[in-house]
């Protein structure tokens, strides 16, 4: 799935590279030493880990032998955690029952499979019955200047897509398609029309249970409606023990899902059709680190500032890419779309049939739209409105532009090109090799929006990681400055290694949010439904204003 990078191999403490790293981790140490050790235990725990493989022993040792690199001791050290947590949120339980279905099921994919059918018909087809409220509100047609907030709903939506439109929209269909066939996205299709309704339950309870303090600034998110949502119910400890497990998840997702896949991928797509950047990934860390860092000191309003205007160019410069590709090809289009419905439901599919197609779509429609996950809500929890549903309402367009539109255009590009058998690629070199086919520049293009994409997801995922580091340490600046120190440290580190396991321990934390967050979403749901029917007799009676 991740295509590796150069690794930087160490030769002595006199190399520039690791000269700037000790400054980096002696900096960050500093500041953990002039706080109060009970406040900070994981943030210590991190840095001292961290620090030890620099100037301690091991690290001493990993200097002074040259052919070692740093990517390859990570990864020898992360590998038994993977395999111990893939057997925690991966094991089939279908065959734990002693059933065979000829494919595997992980536990997480139905556990968001099963969130999303639920909440689907728990909010009566929200999805669809609120689709037009839904672009109304975008258009600010519903803002009232007096709401208590920090961005718009526009800005809360772009915030939020820039996290999910990326690099899934790029690879995992690729991924799914090379897996599971054409059909796969078919059943991507579904788990994004389903995943609409899982969005609108969690980003109203993030907007219903948010913190706003006396500067306006606001903290919400799965942490505060799990605590605040649950003790309602008589659950305090239980909510406690879930928003303390989906915060610790969050910061460690933001660090690898949200940081260093992001910087890899964007670097080994950049380097490919800029020859001058091969064997230079620690300088482009450096510098994108630097870009990203300008953008997040600034908060959730400079963010929103920039991906307003990022992801709707990002966007249309993708899906008019191709656009352009299927209006060559419009002869082939209900041949293709013909072809996905079939190979959807066919016994004859790749990797296990039918099941095997449908939890391929789904798997891959997860880790795209990120419904149930709960990181959305953090966003969205920003928006100037004093209407929580509001919120849901547009929340739920981003699994439908992430998923059904995006993901379809690069499906259809793939199956009508041909390109998914017989070429031996797989992820984003699929994608691109499809589109090259067509359009002999698009590499090009892609490159620059794999870097877009990347760019954007990591500062929206710079915020859900700092709302969740906040929440366990406190909303002090000092603790804030050093996450986003760590969180910029981390850019360098993704962009000059290649850290499968590390990577894929990320995206294990990226699904393990859904476990916390969708039980109490579960929970909160009955609440959700009665503020929605209350939310749209007053839009129906006139008592909520249009502004425009």
């Amino acid at each position: 799935m991740y295509k590796g990078c150069d690794i930087y191999t160490i030769h002595s403490f006199e190399d520039p590279k690791f000269y700037y790293l000790k400054i980096i981790v002696f900096l960050t140490s500093y500041c953990l030493l002039k706080l109060k050790m009970k406040k900070n235990i994981f943030s210590t725990f991190i840095f001292g880990s961290f620090a030890n493989l620099v100037f301690g022993h091991e690290g001493k040792n990993l200097v002074e032998t040259e052919t070692i690199h740093i990517g390859d001791w990570v990864n020898s050290k992360f590998e038994p955690i993977v395999n111990f947590l893939a057997q925690v949120f991966f094991w089939d339980p279908f065959k734990a029952m002693g059933f065979d279905i000829g494919s595997d099921v992980p536990i997480i994919v139905v556990w968001l499979v099963i969130g999303a059918i639920y909440f689907t018909f728990r909010m009566n087809f929200i999805n669809i019955r609120g689709f037009k409220h839904s672009i109304q509100l975008v258009q600010g047609k519903f803002d009232n200047p007096e709401d208590k907030g920090e961005v718009s709903h526009f800005q809360a939506l772009t915030t939020a897509l820039s996290a999910t439109v990326g690099l899934g929209n790029i690879a995992s269909v690729a991924v799914a398609i090379t897996i599971g066939g054409p059909g796969a996205t078919f059943w991507m299709i579904i788990a994004g029309f389903l995943g609409m309704s899982t969005k609108f339950t969690e980003c109203t309870l993030g907007v219903k249970y948010r913190n706003i303090d006396e500067d306006g600034n606001v903290s919400g998110g799965p942490m505060y409606y799990l605590t605040k949502g649950l003790s309602k119910y008589r659950m305090p400890k239980l909510g406690k023990v879930l928003a303390v497990l989906f915060a610790i998840l969050a910061i460690l997702a933001s660090f690898g899902g949200g940081n260093m896949f992001q910087a890899n991928q964007a670097f080994a797509q950049l380097e490919g059709q800029m020859t001058f950047l091969e064997g230079h990934g620690f300088w482009f860390g450096v510098g994108m680190a630097i870009l990203v860092g300008v953008v997040i000191i600034g908060g959730i309003r400079s963010i929103a500032k920039v991906t307003e205007k990022i992801v709707p160019f990002m966007a249309v410069l993708y899906v008019l890419t191709a656009l352009i590709i299927l209006g060559i090809n419009y002869q082939h289009i209900p041949s293709a779309f013909l072809l996905i419905f079939d190979s959807a439901f066919s016994s004859e599919s790749m990797y296990g049939g039918f099941i095997g197609v449908l939890l391929t779509g789904f798997k891959r429609a997860s880790f795209s739209n990120e419904a149930g996950v709960g990181s959305a809500a953090i966003a969205h929890s920003a928006v100037k409105t004093n209407e929580p549903v509001s919120e849901g309402f547009v929340a739920l367009l981003e699994p439908f532009i992430d998923t059904v539109v995006i993901c379809t255009m690069t499906a259809l590009v793939i199956v009508i090109t041909g390109r998914y058998t017989g070429y031996d690629l797989e992820g984003s070199q699929l994608t691109s090799s499809a589109f090259g086919s067509a359009i002999s520049w698009f590499p090009s293009v892609l490159a620059l929006a794999v870097f877009l994409f990347a760019f954007s997801t990591m500062i929206s995922w710079s915020y859900y990681g700092l709302k969740a580091w906040s929440y366990l340490f406190g909303e002090s600046k000092k603790m804030a400055n050093i996450y986003k120190l760590i969180f910029l440290g981390f850019i360098v580190v993704g962009s000059s290694s290649t850290l499968s396991a590390v990577m894929d321990f990320s995206d294990m934390m990226i699904l393990a949010m859904a476990f916390p967050n969708i039980i109490g979403l579960y929970i909160l749901s009955k609440e959700v439904r009665i503020d929605l029917k209350d939310y749209l007799i007053r839009v129906k009676s006139g008592a909520i204003k249009r502004f425009k």
